[in-house]
């Protein structure tokens, strides 16, 4: 079954802490894509978040503009999951979609409310 670490950044305390959910509390994040808000209600938690990023068990993040759950190899020159090291570098590299599935390991949230 999925089990997630969910790290959510309170701006307002500017910390962060860790939530982890197992099996069924796990289950209401399956499906879910990046920037979409949840209540954590259901899991103990009094507040609603909205999904940031994540990353598998491997390392691989995720990212917003790549859609689907799966890893994909995609040519990139800026953002999540690419360093450049001159100006103008291009690099193919494998990163996930948006989408959580039980792959994923770590989530990264904001709280809202």
């Amino acid at each position: 079954m999925a089990q997630f670490k969910v790290v959510v950044s309170d701006p307002k305390e500017r910390k962060s802490h860790v939530v982890e959910l197992k099996d069924a509390q796990a289950a209401i994040l399956v499906g879910r894509k990046i920037g979409e808000v949840v209540d954590l209600s259901t899991v103990g938690q009094n507040y609603k978040v909205k999904i940031t990023g994540g990353s598998d068990r491997a390392g691989f993040p995720m990212r917003a503009d790549i859609s689907g759950g799966g890893k994909n190899y995609v040519l990139l020159t800026e953002g999540v999951g690419f360093r450049d090291t001159e100006e103008g570098e291009k690099k193919r590299k494998l990163v996930r979609g948006n989408t959580i599935t039980e792959e994923i390991y770590q989530l990264n949230a904001v709280k809202v409310s």
